[in-house]
Formats: structure tokens, C-alpha cells, sequence
């Protein structure tokens, strides 16, 4: 028999996204449903005074839900219990757009008539903007490898990381369904949305709510893209249309527009990250000296995962005798910044790579030749102490990518200067530390009477491949053929909770799952006693070789890591600074490509995101607020702008993952902006240290360097 895995299989959700048939939760048609809006806060700071519904407006003609109408706990469950649902009057403020009052009406133009006739005053407080007068800490980390040690060079540089918006296709939005009485459904709640993470929205609806595990009903609409967006606010929009249609008593549609979106919903964690770096003259790694500052904004969200990820990357994919990272992350009266692809790994790495430029500058060396003499091989230790006993790429991904790269022709030209840049990056797969072992993620799977069997896990698919790749692996795992597969909704009252779709764990911890289940299920229909249907469950069993103390933060941080080398080609500009990268390379340890092509794409859609994040993708604050929170003032890569990328993807199988698996969904953010930055000095002699570097923060840079040629190739 033809074996799935390893082919490129047509996508499951191929079809229907091709044709239109495909529903996302806006195309959805539930009769009855009325329309939901949110007022929120116009200052940053203070405690609200009074809310006031003025005269001169049939109030009958709309339901209006504040705080003192959640039935359960006010405040949006996730890992801190900080953000409340709703602000109330005497309440605090803690950033422009906090959600105040939720309004739901029968057609949209009654909700703006509506949301014109409320008056909310305030006590105004001074806010909080920037990170170095923050005075609340959400979460500090320390992370301690060797003593303090003295080296005959030490290089000492800043770096800084902006905010980036995730762009999800489809903006938040969320259908909230009472259960009717009579229906058997009495007292329940039933929410679609756009998400990623079911099981999320079900806890923080449950709390919300004050609802039974079986009175709160999640399911996954269509969903067009996460990158993290959609991991843990749609619980705000979902318990907002709960409430709504709890107070209505009919189904309420609170759907985003792309402004709302823009305005309100989390982005990545800007920061400043402090490197300085001690070694011999012949390049030995001595020393490194890590300090990170990320801004959390007005709520500790998924704050500590994202620092946790950026500390324990904070050293590159480099081996090194003494490390001192210190990393903590602070509130500002900004609106909250969440998950986004690679949370928190991107930033520091970004700084970690460009500090191998400067040493390797300083040296008078090739940054290549640096990063062969510090990278991590098989055998070697990280930061935190873990020993990596396998599939270690870093070697194969850089000879690949170079191996791969075309030869490059330095322009000189008068106006347009070309450069090269290259970094070598890992990324861990999997939840941090002990998550994967408190999680105990659970997938089931069934063998039914038609002949066909069905996947039931709680992992959405968000255009990844998700549904097309498990069902290759239960049919190989199985022995046979994919069109006998089908993978169940993703329905809280019908999947079990398998974990969130987040952290580069999906194929391989959950994958994994599916094909120990399919294996179950094989051998005990081949023993002839089993009657059908059958099910089968797997959850998640760390191995007893894994160990991590969550105090020290010692020991294993990951499973395993996954690792990537990019090759960047860029044209600079000189009269306009102006930045057009024009290559990219990327050589990918993927450990088994489940599925090539969406593989490759995974990889060209994160790059493209990195390329994005170092060029052009700058957000504008003021007075807390974004100023460009709209598509036209928001910048990103378009088909005309992207570079031609070339990917290869690098076998070097992980025991643990199915059929040789790791996680590779994240790691692809991490490389392209420092490549794109070195490639920016190799062009113009100037180095930037920050990312974006947009056209007027590379004309600045170069202010005084007129005559700089092309600096010291890698």
C-alpha cells in the first residue's frame, strides 16, 4: 500500500476553501440572532465616574449588558486573574479600548444609534507608556549556567523589537446561542467563533458564566488563521456574546471590524533586550550577559509563556560555558500584548544573532565561522542545563542554506547597494518544561461499523494542515487508505481537550496521539475479539527521561528543538532607505516532513511574517493608542513585495515524534529578521540594532556614512 506520510496529499479543507463552500463564523446564518457591539474606554488610565444612558433613545429597542450582569466570576480566565470581562463604575481603567458596556440590537444601524446616546465620565489617572517607568512586574525569570568570569574582548550592545499585529484573515468574532427551554438545552450556552484554542473559550465561559462543563457548548467555525491572535482573545469575545445573548434571550452575532481588531486585540511583545558578550581573541565563547525587558501592556495575558520562551532562547543556539539572563516584563496603559507566532523566541533571538555579527565584526572574523565554533552539537548542554542527547540540526541546516544559496553579486551602485545576511536559530517544540505533563492532553479516536474511522481532538485547524496531516497519520499508522479517515468537529461536547494549537505542538505531541491511537485500534481489531464501534483514547505521558524544575529553571525546557538557518539578500536604497529584501533561503530541521508542501508553506508564511516584522511592519503609538489601526496605515507584505524563497527541508528525525516529527510552525518567524538586518550592514556599513527598519530609521542610520561601501561580508 502507497503510505501517506512523507506525500503531499490533497488538503482535506482543500475544497471547500477553494469554492467558497467553506463557513467562516460572519458567513454563518442563525435565524433570529441579533446584532452585538462593545463601548470601550477613550482614556488610558483612571476609574470610571458615571455611565450615563441618555434621554432621547428608545433604550426598550436594545439590550445593554454591564457588569453587574455576569452571572459568575468578572474576569477573563487565563493565567492571571487580572483582566476583568466588563469595567464597572468606580472601577479601574487601564488602557483605551477596556470593554465598559455591551451593547445588542436587532440591526447594526440601531447599535451605533445606540452607542451615540451613552456618556461615560472619568477620574483620569497619569498612564504608564513606557517600559522603563513601569512600576508592576508581571513575571521576572533568571536563569544562572556557570560563574562570572572575565574575557580578553567584551562587546556590549542594545537591541530593540516592536509591537506587530497578527492579521489573521478573518477578524474576531464569535455566535452565541442560549439553550431554549423545552429543548433539552435549558440554561446552556452554545458559542462558534474563530479560534484557535476551544477548550480556552470553554474554561473562561464556564467561570464567566457560572456554567456546567456540559452548559458550555465551544465550537470552531472556520477560521481563517491564528498566529497566536486567536489563541486566548476570543475568550473575551465569546463570554461578550454570551452575555449578550443570556440578557436577549436569542442568539447575538459580535463580530469584529478590521479597525475594532486592529484597535483592541493583543499583538507581540515589544522589548529591549541588553546583550554583552565576553570572549577569547581567537573567538571562544566566554561569557554572556543577558538582560530583558518585554512590555506586557494593561494585562498580564500569556505574558509569562511568552518571557519563559524568550529567556530560555535568549542564548541563540549556541554553546556557552557562563550565562546570566535576567528577563522580566512589565504593565504599561497600553492595550495588552499577547501570543504571536514564536512568542517571545523571535525577540530574543533576534538580538542573539545580531550580537554574533558585532563579536564576529569586532574579531575581524567571518560570522560564520563564529557560529561553527559556538553552535550547540549533539552532546552539548544548553542555558538551563539540558543535554541535548538527539536530533541536533544546527550543523545540517547551515550547510544546507549555504550550500543552497546562489553566488551573491555585491552592488556598489550609487543608489542601490545590495547585502547579505545570514542567522542560525532553534526553537523548542512543545509546551515549556513540565506544560506537556500538567496539561495531559487527550485525543481519542474511532473505528466504526461503515468501516471508517474518526479523529476526535480538540486541535483546530487554522490553515496548517492540521485535519490533512492526522488523518495521514492514522492511515499509515492504521495500514489504510486516507479516504477512511475523517477528523470530528472541533466541539467541546464532542472532542476531548487535547491542548491548545499553540507552541509548535500540534503534529508532534498531538500527532503523535493520533498515531499511538490508530496503533491501538489496529492491533486490537486484528485480534478478531473486538466489536464495532470501538474507541480509544491517548493522552500524553512524559518520558521519565525528562526532568525540569520549575523554581531554577534547570533542566529540560523542550522536548526537543528544531532548528533553521536563513540566507537574506536585500537592496538598500540610499536616497530613500528603503529596503527591499530580494532573496530568502531557509534550511529547516523539520526532524519528518509529514507533508512537504504544507510543510514549504508553513515555512514561506512565517518568513514572510519575519520579513515583514524587520521591514516594514512598524505600529505607531500615542497617548496608549495605535495610531495606524486601520489596513491602509498598517503595512504588510504583499505578493508584490515578497522576496522569491527557496526552502529546504531537512530530515533528521526525532524518536518521539510521529513517524520522526518536530514542530517547525513557529520557528520559521525566528530567522529572517536578523539575516535581514546583517544583510542591511553587509549593504551599507551601518548597523540598525532594531526591528523595523523602516526607510526613515535607515536614512537616519546612515546620516554621516554617504560614503560607506559595503561592510564586512559573513
Amino acid at each position: 500500500m502507497v503510505t501517506a506520510v512523507g506525500h503531499s496529499v490533497p488538503r482535506r479543507d482543500g475544497a471547500s476553501k477553494v469554492t467558497g463552500e467553506a463557513r467562516y463564523t460572519d458567513d454563518l446564518v442563525v435565524p433570529g440572532a441579533w446584532y452585538g457591539k462593545t463601548v470601550r474606554s477613550t482614556v488610558a488610565c483612571g476609574t470610571i465616574k458615571s455611565i450615563e444612558l441618555k434621554a432621547g433613545f428608545d433604550w426598550s429597542r436594545v439590550v445593554v449588558v454591564t457588569a453587574d450582569d455576569i452571572p459568575g466570576d468578572n474576569v477573563v480566565h487565563l493565567i492571571r486573574d487580572d483582566q476583568p470581562v466588563l469595567a464597572r463604575p468606580g472601577g479601574e481603567i487601564r488602557h483605551k479600548e477596556e470593554p465598559i458596556l455591551l451593547l445588542a440590537a436587532a440591526d447594526r444601524s440601531t447599535l451605533e444609534e445606540a452607542a451615540g446616546h451613552i456618556r461615560i465620565e472619568y477620574v483620569a489617572a497619569k498612564p504608564v507608556f513606557d517600559i522603563h517607568e513601569a512600576a508592576e512586574v508581571y513575571t521576572t525569570i533568571e536563569i544562572h549556567n556557570g560563574e562570572a568570569v572575565e574575557a580578553e574582548v567584551v562587546i556590549s550592545r542594545s537591541f530593540r523589537v516592536g509591537l506587530q499585529e497578527q492579521l489573521y484573515i478573518e477578524p474576531q468574532g464569535a455566535i452565541a446561542i442560549p439553550g431554549e427551554a423545552g429543548s433539552g438545552k435549558e440554561g446552556s450556552m452554545t458559542v462558534i467563533g474563530s479560534l484557535q484554542c476551544p477548550y480556552y473559550v470553554h474554561r473562561a465561559l464556564k467561570r464567566a458564566l457560572r456554567l456546567s462543563d456540559e452548559q458550555a457548548v465551544v465550537i470552531q467555525a472556520e477560521t481563517g488563521g491564528g498566529f497566536g491572535g486567536k489563541e486566548e482573545y476570543p475568550s473575551m469575545v465569546a463570554i461578550h456574546a454570551a452575555l449578550l445573548a443570556l440578557k436577549a434571550g436569542r442568539p447575538v452575532r459580535l463580530i469584529y471590524d478590521r479597525h475594532e481588531d486592529l484597535a483592541a486585540t493583543t499583538k507581540r511583545h515589544p522589548g529591549v533586550i541588553r546583550h554583552r558578550t565576553g570572549v577569547k581573541k581567537d573567538g571562544t565563547l566566554v561569557f554572556q550577559d543577558i538582560d530583558i525587558v518585554l512590555d506586557g501592556g494593561a494585562y498580564c495575558t500569556l505574558t509569562p509563556v511568552v518571557l519563559s520562551r524568550a529567556a530560555i532562547h535568549a542564548t541563540g543556539p549556541y554553546a556557552c560555558p557562563n550565562v546570566r539572563i535576567r528577563a522580566r516584563a512589565v504593565a504599561t496603559n497600553t492595550p495588552p500584548n499577547g501570543a504571536f507566532r514564536g512568542f517571545g523566541a523571535p525577540q530574543s533571538l533576534f538580538a542573539a544573532e545580531l550580537m554574533v555579527e558585532h563579536v564576529a565584526e569586532r574579531l575581524g572574523m567571518s560570522s560564520v565561522d563564529l557560529r561553527r565554533k559556538w553552535m550547540l552539537r549533539l552532546g552539548d548542554t544548553t542555558a538551563t542545563g539540558q543535554k541535548l542527547t538527539e536530533s541536533v540540526g544546527s550543523e545540517l541546516v547551515l550547510d544546507a542554506a549555504l550550500k543552497a544559496a546562489s553566488t551573491f553579486q555585491p552592488s556598489n551602485g550609487p543608489t542601490v547597494r545590495r547585502g547579505r545576511g545570514l542567522s542560525l536559530v532553534f526553537h523548542g517544540s512543545g509546551f515549556t518544561g513540565s506544560g506537556e505533563k500538567k496539561l495531559s492532553g487527550t485525543v481519542a479516536m474511532e473505528a466504526l461499523a461503515d468501516g471508517t474511522f474518526q479523529i476526535l481532538t480538540a486541535s483546530t485547524e487554522i490553515g496548517q494542515g492540521t485535519k490533512t496531516i492526522f488523518c495521514q497519520l492514522a492511515a499509515d499508522a492504521l495500514g489504510v487508505t486516507i479516504d477512511r479517515l475523517r477528523v470530528a468537529p472541533q466541539d467541546t461536547s464532542i472532542v476531548p481537550d487535547s491542548g491548545p494549537t499553540v507552541a509548535s505542538r500540534t503534529a508532534m505531541i498531538v500527532g503523535r496521539l493520533v498515531q499511538e491511537a490508530a496503533l491501538e485500534i489496529k492491533e486490537r481489531l486484528e485480534s478478531g475479539k473486538e466489536a464495532l464501534p470501538l474507541r480509544v483514547e491517548k493522552s500524553y505521558m512524559q518520558p521519565e527521561s525528562l526532568h525540569w524544575d520549575e523554581t531554577t529553571y534547570r533542566g529540560d525546557a523542550y522536548p526537543i528543538y528544531a532548528w533553521a538557518c536563513t540566507i537574506a539578500d536585500v537592496d538598500v536604497d540610499m536616497n530613500t532607505g528603503a529596503v527591499s529584501v530580494t532573496d530568502l533561503v531557509m534550511a529547516v530541521d523539520c526532524g519528518k516532513a509529514l507533508h512537504p508542501v504544507l510543510a514549504e508553506g508553513q515555512i514561506e508564511g512565517g518568513a514572510l511574517q519575519g520579513v515583514g516584522w524587520a521591514t516594514i511592519e512598524e505600529i505607531k503609538m500615542k497617548d496608549g493608542s495605535y495610531q495606524n489601526d486601520r489596513l491602509a496605515t498598517y503595512l504588510i507584505p504583499t505578493a508584490l513585495d515578497a522576496p522569491r524563497i527557496r526552502t529546504i527541508l531537512v530530515e533528521n528525525p526525532y524518536s518521539r515524534g510521529p513517524f520522526g516529527a518536530k514542530g517547525i510552525g513557529e520557528l520559521p518567524m525566528d530567522g529572517p529578521a536578523p539575516a535581514i538586518i546583517a544583510a542591511i550592514h553587509d549593504a551599507t556599513g551601518v548597523w540598525l540594532d532594531e526591528v523595523p527598519a523602516t526607510p526613515e530609521k535607515v536614512l537616519a542610520a546612515l546620516t554621516g556614512n554617504r560614503e560607506t561601501g559595503n561592510g564586512k561580508r559573513s
